[in-house]
């Protein structure tokens, strides 16, 4: 793949990536008398744990953008880090992350 391209298509993924992260610190804000109903606590109990799980899930993903980006300045991207394989640039587009050929993929899943 282009290292032009695959630059854009990495600044892309993580300004997806810190937009959602920012998005999902926005919000709370000080507790009002319907925070204190238990049908509410659980409500927000809930919504925590969720926004906890996909904050988790973002910072996976930007992880996953640094090492691409390491891989790129290296010379490396697009080249399997298992087995050093091209990765085709069809999959870079789709998921400019990827680490593994599809089938690479598919073994490690089972």
């Amino acid at each position: 793949m282009d290292h032009e391209r695959a630059r854009a298509l990495l600044d892309a993924e993580r300004r997806r990536i810190e937009q959602a992260l920012a998005e999902l610190t926005r919000g709370g804000g000080a507790p009002t008398d319907d925070d204190f109903d238990p049908g509410d606590q659980a409500t927000d109990l809930y919504q925590a744990e969720l926004d906890d799980s996909r904050e988790t899930g973002l910072r996976e993903q930007l992880a996953a953008v640094e090492r691409a980006e390491a891989r790129l300045a290296a010379g490396t991207y697009g080249l399997s880090t298992e087995s050093g394989l091209p990765i085709p640039d069809e999959r870079l587009e789709v998921k400019p992350t990827a680490e593994l050929t599809v089938d690479e993929e598919r073994a490690r899943r089972g």
